[in-house]
């Protein structure tokens, strides 16, 4: 299965870069825990690939809306920017 990925480099609040990985999946179940482990799976992926990774999130569609799970500041600073664009694809 081919997972979208946006990989990106941003400036923190500090003025330090921060590199960050944005999957578009989603856990079968939707659960923490369960999306937590996927999240965990294609961060290892993303590294595997060469990607170096800080902070990283999934991105789905639930009720008709982009819903981010992840790291916290990656979350907010999703939630105001918006769903980058996808860069990557990795392989599960």
């Amino acid at each position: 299965m081919q997972i979208n990925l946006a990989h990106l480099r941003e400036r923190s609040t500090a003025g330090t870069p921060i590199d960050f990985a944005v999957f578009e999946a989603r856990s079968n179940s939707g659960s923490q825990s369960d999306n937590s482990r996927l999240l965990e799976q294609l961060v290892m992926k993303a590294r595997g690939a060469g990607l170096k990774v800080d902070q990283a999130a999934l991105a789905f569609s639930e009720n008709g809306r982009i819903k981010f799970f992840g790291s916290r500041n990656l979350v907010q600073y999703l939630s105001r920017s918006g769903l980058p664009g996808w860069t990557h694809t990795v392989s599960i």
